[in-house]
């Protein structure tokens, strides 16, 4: 038996470091070849690292929220022939303090440091896939006992409505896992207080330290970045947006069936690419090291997703290009790709001006927070009717809030009220979204 070393691949475009997200494997775990054992993080986009042959996991090479350079060992197999590591080679330092194999020394007595790491034990038989998963006690966590798990089992848990204080955990140091899960639900969920009105109103202890890694540490960077460097104002106007429906609907019944339904975005981005040939200080990015602002004329507009991870901005590129049922397509694609993980480099960078919204979760009013480098965003809230006086009478109108926030050292108070004013003038007259 050898030892196979797979080091962290080089992923190109420059990158020199990737964040380390989750382990998708443990010591002692059999590994078959192309087998997902890890995913990384480079920027905002997630990687998966297969293993290049088939083995036994011996250690790993770092903690997820760990930052490895390309080249660094990432894992270390146990495989049949040589391997491509010579025996005498040491373990990865986080392997040691992973693994809880040994029985622990007495306290009395403490250890002599070896003078050598011994080679690697040959590992155990594995059970099969189906075997059952071992019987752990499943009395609570006392208080302050933390459970361990990945964010990918705690993100399962949570969706499963299984609260982790009460699973036990099969895998080292008392990790929980996938098949912990798994053996919990298949108790019927025992081990946690049953429903009731007693339950229900049941006094609560304890904690659960989270660690902000992988997308979360992308996204709080890069908001705390944000709100750090730019002096933002927003700016909120309330629009009539019911012949918008009306027009919307209309298109919709005539041409849904062959070009595909029109939600709101892609006529209020078209809205917006007209407005910004008469602002063009707004359609920009502001160099903050360089003291300067480049305006651009293709507008690059960024569409703010919710993924099960956090909030990606894919980027709907040359929006001035694309008629409404296009602009749909194209919106509905980099969304989908970034709720999948899909989404390219290029798809997730380069905007110039971003749009987002919360649907009916919109609320009445927002402050977005720009997206650095850019100057302005702008914010949709949810639709709701309300009785209006129009030439003389009061009529029920569907009306909208839009939220935007501005960059205050490139964009001046006056020119984002106008701009705002001007994307009013165009939703409110739907028909001018048509007219060059």
């Amino acid at each position: 038996m050898g030892q196979y070393a797979i080091k962290m691949p080089d992923i190109g475009e420059g990158i020199a470091e990737v964040e380390l997200v989750e382990w998708r494997v443990q010591p002692g775990d059999a590994v078959h070849e192309d087998q997902v054992v890890a995913d990384v993080m480079t920027d905002k986009a997630t990687v998966e690292i297969p293993s290049p042959v088939a083995g036994t996991v011996l250690t790993l090479g770092g903690q997820p929220g760990q930052l490895l350079a390309v080249g660094a060992e990432l894992i270390r197999l146990e495989v049949e022939g040589a391997g491509n590591v010579g025996a005498q080679a040491g373990a990865a330092p986080v392997a040691a303090a992973t693994r809880q194999d040994a029985p622990a020394a007495p306290a009395a007595s403490a250890p002599e440091p070896p003078a050598a790491p011994p080679p690697p034990a040959p590992a155990a038989p594995r059970p099969a896939a189906s075997a059952p998963t071992p019987t752990i006690a499943a009395a609570p966590r006392a208080p302050g006992d933390k459970p361990l798990a990945s964010p990918a089992v705690r993100q399962r848990a949570w969706d499963l409505g299984i609260a982790l204080q009460f699973v036990p955990g099969s895998g080292p140091a008392g990790r929980i896992t996938h098949a912990d899960l798994d053996a919990f639900l298949a108790r019927g969920s025992a081990a946690a207080p049953t429903a009731g009105d007693s339950a229900r109103y049941r006094r609560l202890d304890g904690e659960e330290h989270i660690p902000v890694i992988g997308l979360r540490r992308k996204i709080a960077q890069k908001m705390q970045e944000a709100k750090r460097r730019i002096p933002h104002f927003s700016y909120v106007e309330e629009i009539d947006v019911t012949e918008l429906e009306a027009l919307r609907a209309a298109l919709n019944a005539r041409h849904g069936a062959k070009r595909g339904k029109l939600t709101l975005l892609p006529l209020l981005a078209r809205a917006m690419v007209l407005a910004l040939r008469d602002f063009p200080q707004i359609n920009a990015r502001y160099d903050d090291e360089g003291g300067s602002v480049t305006r651009h004329q293709p507008v690059h507009l960024g569409i703010a997703t919710q993924t099960e991870g956090g909030l990606l901005v894919p980027v709907l590129r040359h929006a001035e290009a694309l008629d409404p049922w296009a602009c749909a397509r194209e919106i509905e694609r980099v969304a989908r790709a970034a709720r999948e993980g899909k989404a390219t480099r290029d798809e997730l960078g380069g905007s110039t001006i971003t749009l987002t919204s919360l649907g009916a979760l919109g609320g009445i009013a927002s402050t977005p927070v720009i997206n650095h480098p850019e100057v302005a965003i702008v914010g949709v809230n949810r639709i709701v009717e309300r009785p209006t006086w129009r030439g003389g009478a009061v009529v029920p109108r569907l009306l909208m809030n839009l939220s935007s926030s501005f960059d205050h050292r490139v964009v001046d108070g006056m020119d984002a009220a106008r701009f705002i004013q001007a994307v009013r003038a165009l939703l409110e007259t739907p028909a001018l979204l048509f007219v060059e």
